[in-house]
């Protein structure tokens, strides 16, 4: 009797895509309401809060990657509205400090910046701040290395807390 052929790990892939989009499919998941609903609005976004350098919980960036990125774990916040927002602070090797005030809106992965501080700790409004893909051409990467190491369960929804973006960190 003749073996099966073995499939390629690409024939694979596709066959277990394939597969879970059936299954999603016949337990009538509506991913399509996270990201595509049309009556879905941003919650209004509170001022720059106050951050620490102090007990930032840091973000494992690509070799490549100069600067040291931390979330100060005070400032993380999860809206109704489904988006995480943080302080994100960035060290250079001589010490100095650029602070990004930011949100990250899993179901769809994009990221807004709503305000920067630079070393003096003063925030800067970002005026009409824009959601942009992480596939964006981003000077850094680090929204989208915050959503996979913790703020982000998965690729359509928030962490349930903030208690649990902090424990993801620590992992």
């Amino acid at each position: 009797m003749r073996k099966p052929h073995p499939l390629t790990r690409s024939a694979l892939w596709l066959k277990r895509c394939m597969l879970a989009g059936l299954a999603l499919g016949a337990l009538g998941v509506q991913a399509q309401g996270l990201t595509d609903n049309p009556d879905w609005k941003e919650t209004e976004v509170p001022a720059p809060p106050a951050f620490s350098k102090d007990h930032l919980l840091a973000i494992e960036m690509p070799h490549y990657v100069s600067l040291k990125f931390g979330v100060d774990p005070a400032t993380l916040a999860i809206t109704s509205d489904g988006i995480v927002r943080y302080v994100m602070v960035a060290t250079n090797a001589s010490g100095s400090v650029n602070a990004m005030y930011e949100g990250i809106r899993c179901a769809t992965g994009e990221v807004k910046t709503y305000a920067r501080a630079s070393n003096n700790g003063v925030w800067s409004v970002v005026k009409e701040p824009q959601w942009r893909d992480f596939s964006d051409n981003l000077p850094s990467k680090h929204a989208i290395a915050f959503a996979r190491q913790g703020a982000c369960d998965g690729r359509a929804a928030a962490a349930s807390s903030a208690a649990d973006i902090i424990k993801a960190m620590k992992k």
